[in-house]
């Protein structure tokens, strides 16, 4: 079951002082950088609601209830272990999975996680400001769902980093609140999360395409040799699922009204007239954001995704994770 501490949790973060301490000294910093980089004008929010896991079955699913937006608290939530899990493929098949970092991979690892982790805050620095356009309610709160669950996937990522990775992994925690989606002179790791997003019908393409790549990477990751990461990443996946619903109904929906609009006029009005979305305009969106999401699985000829399948940390290939691979999620 989940606790009731300051972090929420169900890893019995309590039992070990030394990692609640860092976490608890990280936190504030995420809190602020949520207040100046989350959603832009709605932090005491009290009208919409949204979910929170509660709790964990032995399978790994949560279970949710609901919370108004300014009461939500971020927590590390891991699927349960399976037992006696082994490797799958790869130079260690059929040997346990890890249940520490070994050294020899620590590097890799850690660029896996930190590149994973990196494009969780991202989503919600470009998204920031599009609840004050916000077409709906119901569009509101799945935009704030998606923000909310975004920032736990990057608490997941940063409770590996403080706990398997040392002095380095705090460092790279401190970074991931440093970067900024489109800054300048301290951007996001991969391009797609440093990509403006002003408008929701880009919103609903990110979380059509890029979310999509997401789930991938998750179902890639939860695969890991590493049974922490898998643990974690499969807890996410339980999660990622509305992302991606939200993106499929919200092009669903803008394409429909376009039909309307167009059977309305007898196809010979300028939909743009009338108040919709022209087909022309939908298409150059559409080859923006699957391009874009493309983009983040790589090469397909990559020796580092072939380094990663060999040493078992990843399934698929991905530029996200450095050079010709690649991570993501949250989404």
């Amino acid at each position: 079951m989940i606790s009731a501490e300051k972090i929420p949790n169900n890893v019995g973060l309590s039992s070990n002082k030394r990692l609640q301490r860092a976490l608890e000294h990280w936190q504030p910093a995420y809190i602020q950088w949520w207040k100046e980089m989350g959603p832009q004008g709605f932090q005491d929010y009290h009208q919409v609601y949204v979910r929170t896991a509660v709790s964990v079955d032995p399978s790994g699913w949560a279970h949710f209830e609901y919370v108004k937006l300014p009461e939500y608290r971020w927590g590390i939530f891991l699927a349960d272990p399976v037992h006696d899990r082994r490797i799958g493929f790869g130079d260690f098949m059929g040997q346990p999975v890890w249940h520490e970092v070994p050294g020899e991979f620590r590097n890799q690892l850690r660029r896996l996680i930190v590149t994973q982790g990196d494009t969780e805050p991202a989503s919600v620095e470009q998204q920031r400001w599009l609840g004050q356009r916000c077409p709906s309610l119901y569009d509101l709160r799945n935009l704030f769902q998606v923000n909310v669950e975004e920032g736990r996937h990057l608490w997941a990522m940063v409770y590996l980093l403080h706990s398997y990775f040392g002095r380095d992994g705090r460092d790279e925690a401190e970074e991931l609140l440093a970067r900024q989606s489109g800054n300048r002179d301290k951007p996001r790791i991969l391009d797609a999360f440093n990509e403006p997003i002003d408008n929701w019908l880009d919103f609903f393409m990110f979380t059509m395409f890029t979310d999509r790549d997401g789930k991938s990477q998750l179902l890639s990751l939860s695969e890991s040799s590493l049974d922490p990461l898998a643990r974690t990443t499969r807890f996410m996946l339980t999660e990622e699922a509305h992302h991606m619903f939200v993106g499929e109904t919200g092009v669903a929906r803008i394409l429909e009204r376009t039909c309307q609009l167009m059977k309305q006029s007898g196809f010979s009005e300028d939909v743009r007239s009338v108040g919709g979305i022209d087909l022309p305009t939908i298409q150059k969106f559409v080859n923006l954001w699957f391009s874009l999401s493309l983009d983040l699985h790589g090469n397909e000829i990559s020796t580092n995704a072939a380094s990663y399948f060999a040493n078992r940390r990843q399934v698929g290939r991905s530029q996200r994770h450095g050079g010709d691979v690649r991570a993501r999620g949250g989404a």
